[in-house]
């Protein structure tokens, strides 16, 4: 049969690709993702407001009698009455700078060497990265044991070398405690810039490189002029991430120092878990959780800011 006859001597064409739309298929995407998002929300979403919620009652357990919503009381107190709040959110900020610059310098130093070429540079990387795989608590027990007045080894060496006479409590000395936690967490902190900054570098055209070899430029102006600036975005996403990592870190503390001595590593976290888990008193507990977000939400504002958004000039 001649189909141009049928169609009044043209012929017709139906556009590709086209079809029916089944009422009601628009909302079918969203069905399918509805389990996942609910499941988020009850996980992640409900404890944050719940968060909030507490922190504006008196919830101990210790006195339930008195429970109930008592507004803005327990931030008042905060601010105004509790002198171990600015003790700790001292510390922490001491913690979170220190570590973070020395992870950050240690760690490009690292990574330099790890972008050279030499024999065996895939296992040195592979090792490299040991410190970052090995979990939080196993880490601690480690280096607890190593600072362990009487059968650690870091007492050992330095004996032998001369550099002390007697051994030192270096996780129950007041003088030496800060110093040791954070040697134990750079040790651990290190890999990560190492190997974020060794992927960064490893994008950097060499021929940048030569051009600058051609003009004299030696070792230093090649570091400032040509890596750092290449490095910028790499520095700032690294740096924010392990700041905020840092700010929240509680277990490498935790299990080192429980704290101590005299408070002199507690941490704002630590001081949160202390109050809501160990002594029970959720709603101050709640109350210093939403201080400590509204302190990283700030920092991370301003750090952007600063930065312009970790974006590059254009």
């Amino acid at each position: 049969m001649d189909i141009t006859r049928q169609t009044g001597g043209k012929l017709a064409l139906s556009k590709p690709g086209k079809r029916k739309r089944i009422k009601g298929d628009g909302w079918l995407p969203y069905l399918l993702i509805a389990p996942t998002v609910l499941l988020i929300a009850g996980i992640l979403i409900f404890p944050i407001f719940r968060v909030f919620d507490l922190s504006v009652q008196s919830y101990d357990f210790s006195r339930l009698q008195e429970a109930g919503y008592i507004g803005l009381e327990n931030f008042r107190h905060i601010f105004t009455e509790d002198d171990l709040f600015y003790t700790t959110l001292v510390t922490t900020l001491k913690w979170v700078f220190s570590e973070v610059a020395l992870q950050l310098v240690f760690g490009l130093i690292v990574a330099l060497l790890l972008n050279q070429s030499f024999r065996l540079r895939g296992l040195v990387r592979s090792l490299v990265l040991v410190p970052w795989a090995v979990s939080g608590v196993l880490t601690t027990m480690l280096w607890s044991l190593m600072f362990n007045q009487h059968i650690g080894i870091i007492n050992d060496i330095l004996m032998k070398l001369g550099i002390i006479d007697e051994a030192i409590a270096w996780l129950a000395n007041p003088s030496t405690v800060f110093g040791s936690v954070v040697f134990a967490e750079l040790w651990r902190g290190i890999p990560f810039f190492a190997i974020t900054l060794l992927a960064a570098l490893q994008t950097i055209p060499h021929e940048v490189y030569e051009s600058c070899e051609v003009d004299g430029a030696g070792p230093l102006k090649k570091l400032f002029h040509i890596t750092l600036p290449y490095l910028k975005e790499s520095i700032i996403f690294a740096t924010l991430l392990r700041a905020i990592w840092e700010f929240n870190s509680i277990d490498m503390i935790f299990t080192m120092t429980n704290g101590g001595p005299m408070d002199m590593t507690t941490t704002l976290p630590i001081y949160m878990m202390k109050t809501s888990i160990l002594e029970g008193n959720y709603g101050y507990g709640s109350a210093l959780g939403v201080v400590t977000f509204l302190f990283l939400m700030l920092f991370v504002i301003l750090y952007l800011r600063l930065n312009r958004g970790g974006m590059q000039d254009e």
